[in-house]
């Protein structure tokens, strides 16, 4: 008798109901079904690259890996289908009907005076052409992160040293600007740096010693500060978990990207490792 368990990338095949694997589209029973016969091996990206990992995206059965000045689409597998060189600092992605939406700055992070050159850039998913490119000014100490969540865009970036709260800047389909909103999260190294909306919740990924996690619910009160690292990105699974990414630094000062399983925890925020 043949094994009922899959591979991660088998999982995602049998999850692909739909184009994207949002966690707030329907839970379907296929894919819960599959999730639950989920192993616990990562998905490497394939090569090395000259900057580290910023954040990943999933759609339209690929990944895609932001690696600062790289953008990067990979099969299910990690291999490499497309690779694109941008302008340095390409930051956290989110896929939508196709198109990637990077949060890109173009100038100073951190900086008090507000010296960043904040932007999105737009890109085709499938050929990595870009198509369009919109200001973001009110990021105003650099684009970081970025997701989408019933139709509206949610950026995230860097934050002077000293300053005790986070901002979030949200936009309309046409990056009209909407508001501001005000995180009670005390002071994160740089800000934050990926953004990702899944499960009823927004998880925020920090840098640090150590890295940390901020959990927010929809009415952007802060739920929880913990001590897990999701600063290069995170992805939310239709079944309540997620892939967190990773990197690494070689010898010759060439930079890696992997993703692996993990699920929430109460303690802990997020933890590694399939749910049981």
């Amino acid at each position: 008798m043949k094994s009922t368990m899959v591979t991660l990338a088998g999982w995602l095949v049998l999850s692909l109901i739909s184009p994207s694997l949002n966690a707030d589209e329907p839970r379907t029973l296929p894919a819960l079904k599959a999730a639950r016969e989920v192993g616990q091996g990562a998905v490497s990206c394939e090569g090395t690259y000259k900057h580290h990992l910023q954040g990943v995206a999933f759609g339209g059965g690929a990944f895609y890996w932001s690696f600062t000045t790289s953008l990067v689409k990979t099969d299910l597998n990690g291999k490499v289908l497309k690779t694109l060189p941008v302008e340095n600092h390409h930051g956290d992605l989110c896929y939508q009907d196709g198109k990637l939406f990077v949060a890109v700055n173009l100038g100073k992070f951190n900086d008090p005076k507000g010296n960043a050159d904040s932007w999105v850039y737009v890109y085709d998913a499938h050929s990595l052409a870009r198509e369009a490119k919109h200001a973001v000014p009110e990021a105003v100490h650099g684009a970081g992160g970025i997701d989408v969540k019933d139709g509206r865009f949610f950026v995230v970036g860097g934050l002077p040293p000293g300053v005790e709260e986070n901002y979030v800047y949200e936009y309309d389909q046409d990056w009209r600007f909407r508001r501001r909103h005000v995180l009670a999260s005390g002071y994160t190294l740089m800000g934050i740096q990926t953004a990702t909306y899944a499960g009823d919740r927004w998880w925020f990924g920090c840098y640090g010693a150590p890295k940390t996690l901020l959990v927010v619910d929809e009415n952007w009160n802060l739920k929880g500060r913990y001590s897990f690292d999701t600063s290069l990105g995170l992805i939310g699974l239709a079944d309540g978990r997620f892939l967190a990414a990773e990197g690494k630094t070689t010898e010759d000062k060439r930079h890696t990207g992997r993703l692996v399983p993990v699920t929430t925890d109460e303690r802990a925020g997020l933890r590694k490792g399939p749910t049981p």
